[in-house]
């Protein structure tokens, strides 16, 4: 599936800076009309060489969702990291320091 609901989740987190992530939830909310698990259907639907940094998009407890039989996960874990996140023991991160959201109308960017 693709069309109109996933160019406007990809449109939102092609917004995403490096070194910061969005959980599958808020994608859905900002985008509206889909479910957290919609965005993750359109992050597995992504083609190699589509431009939409996938790996900056996590779940609600602040963890990468096992995909890709544990390969992709992997994947995604080195990219965030060489973008300089840091990762708890336990697999998590801090969504205080790393999570983003796009700025309010309005209001200056961090």
């Amino acid at each position: 599936m693709s069309g109109p609901l996933y160019e406007s989740i990809y449109r939102l987190v092609r917004q995403v800076p490096a070194g910061r992530v969005i959980t599958y939830g808020q994608v859905a909310r900002l985008v509206g009309g889909c479910s957290a698990r919609m965005v993750g259907y359109a992050m597995a639907a992504l083609r190699e060489g589509m431009d939409v940094p996938w790996q900056r998009v996590i779940n609600a407890k602040g963890r990468i969702s096992p995909h890709g039989f544990g390969y992709g996960s992997a994947m995604q874990r080195t990219l965030l990291e060489e973008e300089g996140i840091i990762f708890h023991p336990d697999g998590s991160l801090d969504m205080m320091e790393y999570g983003w959201l796009p700025p309010e109308p309005g209001r200056a960017e961090e």
